[in-house]
């Protein structure tokens, strides 16, 4: 799924720390050197948090307006974009066992030719699921 929210990014008092959040996703707070460093900090939680609240089936919050937010006068704020595919898809590495079941002429062709019917599936899902195009 595609997200847009705002983040807020308040620098410490000598500007060499930014302390940021997302508003609408509770506890999604976090720190960075630098505000590009922030950026990549509060979007990584924020997909997190997300990735989370969408396996435990939670309600994910719609996005508040930036004029209804809280902002400090000295904050800075910007729209992130989470994609929890993607970022699925860049965490996850784990491997899942699947039995699939194949003609046996077509089992044999394959192992015959040295092909691996496993990295096979996953290049023809990618190409179905493309997890990284916009739905």
């Amino acid at each position: 799924m595609k997200y847009i929210y705002t983040a807020i990014f308040i620098p410490n008092e000598d500007g060499t720390k930014y302390y940021c959040r997302v508003p609408d996703l509770p506890g999604c707070i976090t720190t960075g050197d630098n505000i590009d460093d922030a950026i990549e900090m509060i979007t990584d939680a924020a997909s997190s948090w997300l990735v989370v609240a969408e396996d435990e089936e939670n309600d994910i919050p719609a996005a508040t307006p930036q004029y209804d937010l809280s902002i400090p006068e000295n904050a800075i704020c910007s729209i992130i974009r989470i994609d929890t595919l993607a970022y699925r898809a860049a965490t996850d590495t784990r491997a899942v066992r699947k039995n699939v079941s194949l003609p046996a002429w077509m089992a044999a062709l394959a192992e015959k030719r040295g092909v691996n019917c496993s990295q096979v599936l996953q290049d023809g899902l990618m190409r179905m699921l493309n997890p990284g195009q916009v739905q």
